[in-house]
């Protein structure tokens, strides 16, 4: 993709350990879903949506400062962009791009919290798709723009109780070509922790069993309040 290159190119120097500012300016265009290129070696997409606060006071906020000691206020934020297989998945797969560069990362902040997060993703999930990383990270851009966070989980000031089959129901409402068994949401022993959304290559809404019935168990789940 000669676009995101150039963009990436253009993109201002951020270094790695730094915490990410609120000026996403400098952010790629949005992605042209019907262009997008399509990955090779494995069967379809999961999209993971984590609730930023629940990871942050589930692990401590010095797990990652980057992310959890931020000025900027993460509610859902992008965890991975994973290929899949029907049955399992593949990971950590050899790449002639082990590394992403600081430009790289400065076009993905608006998106993902941190470099160890884009970092990690990347070489555990990411060089598994069979693209280039700069198509890569296209593709996980145009995938989370296909998604509509429900008004109610958008903005959390003080916990929140919740059914997780309330949150997949919000969810399923507010992109209403998702299949009921294309959605699972997942909790630790207490906190509401990812929304998992399952894609095909193209990027359209589709069943997946075997991810549907890692829905969470808990009759109730925690939403942490997004940091002020």
């Amino acid at each position: 993709m000669r676009w995101l290159a150039a963009a990436l190119a253009a993109a201002g120097l951020l270094l790695a350990g730094c915490e990410p500012s609120g000026d996403v300016s400098n952010k790629p265009p949005a992605a042209d879903i019907a262009q997008i290129p399509i990955g090779t070696g494995f069967d379809f997409y999961v999209l993971s949506l984590s609730w930023s606060p629940s990871y942050c006071e589930a692990e401590g906020a010095d797990a990652n400062p980057q992310q959890c000691k931020a000025a900027r206020p993460y509610a859902f934020v992008v965890h991975g962009l994973w290929p899949q297989f029907e049955r399992g998945f593949p990971e950590d797969c050899q790449t002639s791009e082990p590394q992403v560069s600081k430009e790289t990362l400065r076009t993905l902040y608006d998106l993902m919290p941190s470099a160890g997060l884009i970092r990690h993703e990347w070489t555990s999930h990411g060089a598994c798709s069979g693209l280039a990383q700069a198509d890569y990270f296209a593709v996980l851009r145009a995938a989370r723009e296909k998604i509509e966070i429900p008004e109610q989980y958008r903005q959390i000031d003080d916990y929140l109780t919740v059914a997780p089959r309330d949150a997949e129901a919000a969810f399923l409402k507010s992109n209403q070509t998702m299949p009921g068994d294309g959605i699972a949401v997942t909790c630790d022993k207490r906190f509401l922790r990812d929304v998992r959304i399952c894609m095909t290559k193209e990027l359209k809404f589709r069943s997946c069993p075997e991810i549907d019935r890692r829905d969470c168990r808990l009759d109730k789940a925690v939403m942490p309040p997004v940091r002020q």
